[in-house]
């Protein structure tokens, strides 16, 4: 299970991607959702099975109601909206943001907390 935390003082969005060939194999092989909405001081459930099953490095972002971003160089489409997608495919609402990678280790369960 992955848990994202708000350490920040204002409210956050969160997208993750991950490698998912099972899903996306067609696509590029990795699979991006979001949002989460989270609250300062909450946490979200963002992925339910076991992490290490899949890869050991995932990938998040994240934007605040205050503007400030969670960024990285792995970049992916995302919409406004709820989204479930693989990498490959666009579409003509959605935005290119860049996704920070973090290494879970061997973990199946792990939370990530996000700070300023």
């Amino acid at each position: 299970m992955l848990s994202i935390c708000n350490g920040y003082p204002t409210h956050l969005y969160v997208a993750i991607m991950f490698y998912s060939p099972d899903t996306c194999a067609e696509y590029g092989n990795f699979q991006t959702m979001g949002w989460w909405s989270i609250d300062p001081g909450a946490c979200a459930n963002v992925y339910s099975n076991d992490l290490e099953d899949l890869n050991r490095f995932w990938y998040y972002y994240a934007e605040a109601d205050d503007g400030e971003t969670w960024s990285g160089p792995f970049t992916a489409y995302v919409t406004d909206q709820a989204f479930n997608s693989c990498v490959g495919i666009g579409s003509t609402d959605s935005r290119i943001v860049g996704f920070r990678e973090f290494d879970i280790g061997d973990n199946d369960d792990y939370t990530l907390t996000l700070t300023p």
